[in-house]
């Protein structure tokens, strides 16, 4: 009998093991539609703000080009679509995302849009420390058919980067006082907008594809084991 509990015993563990595995796995991305459009020029517009700051979208719409571009896409410049937008009397973002599809196709040739909303973009500040974050969305639509070919979303933060130091209750509260002041004197978030851009906009797990153009193109990042 002995031998017999064992083995429930085991057979009962290793059903909660796998059980456990199967509740912790997420399933990968469906590039079904992405794989089938193969998108090769992409207009990026003008990001919507959800931020208090005036600067996020000039910002985050400059940065957004160079992963792209990296990743073997023919993006189309970002000052040459605001002065297009600017010529027909669109000037701020959600006007533009307002903008019918075949229309945008028809003005700007692209195979698809990125569309981008900035749901973060700032310092905040607290008694001791601050943190200057930036988290972006995304999707890619195909401007042909009108269906969305991918979504996603990114944060950077200053956060990552701090570390807890000695100095007691006055040294940290000096060095958060420092901290602020040039964070709020620069506009800090630009540079971490172009991290967050970085992680939204270029190839990784679950993230865009290469181009067709790529010599990576048809592969599907997959996530380290």
């Amino acid at each position: 009998m002995k031998p017999h509990r064992i083995s429930l015993a085991a057979a009962a563990t290793l059903g909660l093991a796998l059980l456990t595995g199967c509740a912790t796995q997420r399933a990968p991305y469906d590039y079904t539609a992405f794989l089938k459009a193969r998108p090769a020029t992409l207009l990026v517009m003008p990001p919507l703000n959800d931020s208090p700051k005036v600067t996020a979208t000039p910002s985050v719409w400059a940065q957004a080009t160079a992963p792209l571009a990296e990743a073997g896409y023919y993006v189309l410049p970002v000052t040459l679509v605001d002065e297009t937008f600017r010529q027909n009397g669109v000037t701020s973002a959600h006007d533009a995302h307002e903008i019918a599809l075949p229309k945008l196709r028809e003005v700007f040739g692209a195979d698809a849009a990125v569309f981008m909303k900035v749901r973060q973009y700032g310092t905040s500040y607290r008694v001791i420390g601050s943190d200057t974050r930036v988290t972006l969305d995304a999707r890619i639509v195909d401007l042909r058919s009108g269906e969305q070919l991918w979504q996603g979303s990114a944060t950077a933060s200053s956060a990552e980067q701090q570390q807890q130091s000695g100095g007691g209750i006055v040294g940290l509260l000096v060095m958060a006082v420092v901290k602020q002041t040039i964070e709020s004197s620069t506009d800090a978030s630009f540079n971490y907008a172009g991290i967050a851009n970085q992680r939204l906009l270029a190839p990784r797990v679950d993230g865009i594809l290469p181009s067709p153009r790529s010599p990576k193109a048809g592969q599907i990042p997959a996530p380290q084991r």
